[in-house]
């Protein structure tokens, strides 16, 4: 074993989410009934709440925590909502959509085929984070994408 850990520790990568939540200890139930996360760790806070916890969700980790109001680490209600969604490829969008509504997700934007090749639909979850699940249905060129990504466009413009 080196005494000079790697700048990345052993099982992540270099960009990990971090989610903070209103009730995490509910919130890491939710995510593995609904993505099938497992739980890597958790360290309890003061009161009950989770003061960190790290999960895994197929080879990817997120981080979560509790709100800490003293700490400037509030949830997606403080704000009204969030600007940032987490994009999850799995293997199959539609019964994953529908795995995450079951367990408490509100389905914003229907599971259907994109014109940039990935099978996608959008919950929400019921800490206020919105997530996107993919399947990869096609590999694209980069010209392939320009084209249709110019078709689609038109299709959605007003004038």
């Amino acid at each position: 074993m080196s005494d000079t850990p790697k700048h990345v520790p052993a099982g992540y990568h270099t960009l990990t989410p971090y989610l903070i939540v209103e009730g995490a200890v509910k919130a890491i139930e939710f995510y593995k009934k609904a993505f099938g996360a497992t739980e890597v760790m958790r360290l309890d806070g003061p009161n009950g709440r989770v003061g960190h916890a790290e999960l895994s969700i197929g080879g990817s980790k997120i981080m979560l925590a509790d709100e800490f109001p003293d700490h400037d680490a509030h949830g997606p209600g403080h704000f009204g909502g969030s600007p940032i969604s987490l994009h999850l490829y799995v293997e199959d969008a539609d019964e994953s959509a529908a795995r995450a509504v079951a367990a408490g997700a509100t389905l914003t934007r229907p599971v259907e085929d994109q014109f940039y090749g990935d099978r996608l639909g959008s919950l929400k979850d019921p800490f206020g984070h919105v997530w996107h699940v993919a399947a990869r249905k096609q590999d694209l060129s980069l010209e392939e994408l320009k084209r249709r990504a110019s078709a689609e466009a038109k299709k959605h413009s007003t004038g």
